[in-house]
Order: structure tokens, then C-alpha cells, then sequence
């Protein structure tokens, strides 16, 4: 491991680096690891080591989204099992 470091400074979005943190210190990761790691998985892909790109939707996908945000189709949501199992025994198969 090269003795040498440079610093890095970056902003970043509050909630996105208490998010990312937690999860690395569930890992066991400190932050600075974690940068060093993906800067050589840039260097050892040349390019970043995830696809970027806007994903394309066709009509009916666009359509079940927006049908989904407008709550149209849902199921019948359940406060507990019990209301779900009765439900589910009127219900013919």
C-alpha cells in the first residue's frame, strides 16, 4: 500500500452520506476505504464499475406507473392477518 495520500474533498447530499456511512460501518468500512475502492475499480474498469444510463420505459410500463401513483389497481391493503385471511377464504380460487 503506497505510504503517500492526497486529500479529497467533495460535497455531498447530507442524508446520502449518513445513509452510505451507516451501511459501511455495518460493514466495517471506513468512508476513506471506501473511495480508495472505487476509485480503483474506476481505474481497473476504466469507467465507472456500474452502468449509467436512463432506463427505457415502454407505453405499457409508463402506464402501470402512472396508474400506480394514482393508486388505480391496488390491492386491498390489511391493518393484520387476520382481516387478509379472511378476506382471502371468501375469495374463490
Amino acid at each position: 500500500m503506497a505510504t503517500k495520500s492526497a486529500n479529497l474533498y467533495a460535497r455531498i447530499e447530507p442524508d446520502v452520506k449518513e445513509k452510505a456511512e451507516s451501511i459501511l460501518s455495518t460493514l466495517g468500512i471506513p468512508a476513506s476505504s471506501a473511495i480508495n475502492m472505487f476509485y480503483k475499480q474506476i481505474i481497473l474498469q476504466r469507467g465507472l464499475p456500474f452502468e449509467v444510463k436512463i432506463p427505457r420505459l415502454n407505453a405499457e410500463t409508463k402506464k402501470a406507473m402512472e396508474e400506480t401513483e394514482k393508486g388505480i389497481g391496488l390491492s386491498k391493503g390489511y391493518t393484520n392477518l387476520e382481516e387478509m385471511w379472511k378476506d382471502l377464504e371468501k375469495e374463490d380460487w
